[in-house]
């Protein structure tokens, strides 16, 4: 079972929708099955995840979403498996302003574009990326099964 930590930065986002984003979420875990772990989510504005991106990512803009995983391994890193402890997958960080620009861009609800950024975040911390075209296709066909299997299709796909 997924246990979501929800911090809401803003002070803007309904319980709904954070109520939202925990579903989304357990049924992302469900279906990657990650078994017990936990994940922190947090919503800022653009100018927070601006912020984050030029520190972190040396990126001087605001984005959708950033993922930081904490189980991303070096090269000589193994990863241990088994044992009772939850696993510990890592930070999503969603602007919930950039959420209602790229919306009303594509022409749906702020709410499926919630759920996408989260499942889109909630990949990258589980090792989904999307550099090369064949990374693409594998984790933009993982998130819109994920998303239509809870009735959230999207046309088209957004940036990452």
């Amino acid at each position: 079972m997924l246990e979501v930590d929800l911090l809401d930065e803003t002070g803007t986002v309904a319980q709904e929708e954070t109520d939202f984003i925990q579903k989304v979420l357990l049924h992302a875990a469900e279906a990657e099955e990650t078994g017990a772990a936990e994940v922190s989510v947090t919503l800022v504005t653009n100018e927070m995840i601006r912020t984050i991106n030029r520190e972190y990512r040396d990126k001087d803009a605001a984005t959708d979403v950033i993922s930081f995983a904490l189980e991303e391994q070096g090269e000589d890193e193994v990863m241990i498996l088994g044992g009772a402890e939850v696993r510990h997958l890592g930070d999503i960080i969603i602007s919930t302003e950039r959420a209602k620009e790229q919306a009303a861009d594509y022409g749906h609800s702020y709410e499926r574009e919630l759920g996408f950024l989260a499942v889109h975040g909630f990949l990258h911390l589980l090792g989904y990326d999307h550099l090369t075209e064949q990374d693409e296709k594998k984790m933009f066909g993982r998130q819109e099964e994920i998303l239509a299997s809870l009735g959230l299709q999207r046309d088209g796909h957004g940036q990452g």
